[in-house]
């Protein structure tokens, strides 16, 4: 690290646990990024304060006037921009050493596996089960932590899916590919607003710790926030070793 980077960085060198070996792992860190709307937008803009070194951002969206009630990355004057570009400049500005690719389509298949294959940790900040399950499938495949979140009406959720770890479960063995969940949307269902930066921002602290290796991660874990009373639960959850998607997968030699 240089002057600059020392005295950027000062304030996370100073904690123990993260020191200057753990702030050089961010800045090595490739964090891939699927959402840059409200979840997406304050688990980026973290990111990148933090000194993630590479960020993509995945979206196929654009900026619209009803986004910008939550979504903090994007501003009035970018409203028709691409949610990815409008992404891209906020991060720049909050952090010119961060190198940000802005991906504006929608990923699937083989572009998705390759995407992921190439991250440290991948933050799934979508708003659809398709999109959840793909990510999650293609994390187990490639042996990358997944950090899930999603949040509706006044009702958060954020866990860490880990596939390097042998007991850790995956998104399909809580929410089954084959079971029927219902699609709830914030277009139609609304969204309190601080709840999407609540759980983005638990996202951003869960991926600069798996990225810096301090800590104990959400993996096995499930927090829920019911956001009208302000009360976290937590729950425990396990391996489904009948599970479709990483039933078959091998023990972590980590």
């Amino acid at each position: 690290m240089d002057d600059q980077q020392l005295l950027r960085y000062s304030r996370h060198i100073l904690l123990d646990e993260i020191d200057i070996e753990g702030q050089s792992r961010l800045l090595r860190a490739h964090a891939l990024i699927i959402g840059a709307g409200g979840l997406g937008s304050p688990a980026a803009m973290y990111l990148a304060s933090a000194g993630v070194g590479r960020i993509t951002l995945v979206d196929h969206d654009s900026v619209d006037l009803t986004n910008l009630q939550r979504q903090i990355m994007h501003t009035t004057a970018r409203v028709g921009q691409p949610k990815v570009e409008s992404g891209r400049e906020a991060l720049q500005q909050i952090n010119p050493g961060v190198q940000v690719q802005a991906l504006a389509e929608r990923v699937e298949g083989e572009r998705l596996r390759a995407l992921v294959a190439d991250a440290d940790v991948v933050l799934d900040c979508s708003d659809n089960f398709a999109t959840r399950h793909a990510v999650n499938a293609a994390c187990v495949a490639a042996g990358v932590p997944l950090v899930s979140g999603a949040a509706i009406r006044f009702d958060g959720q954020v866990s860490v899916f880990d596939s390097r770890q042998d007991a850790a479960p995956c998104y399909a063995c809580l929410f089954p590919p084959e079971r029927e969940f219902e699609e709830v949307q914030c277009s139609t269902m609304g969204v309190f607003s601080p709840l999407v930066g609540i759980i983005g921002t638990v996202q951003a602290a869960e991926a600069i710790k798996l990225l810096a290796g301090i800590g104990r991660s959400l993996a096995g874990r499930l927090l829920i926030l019911d956001a009208r009373e302000m009360e976290w639960t937590s729950i425990t959850v396990g391996r489904d070793r009948q599970c479709k998607v990483c039933g078959q997968r091998h023990p972590s030699r980590a």
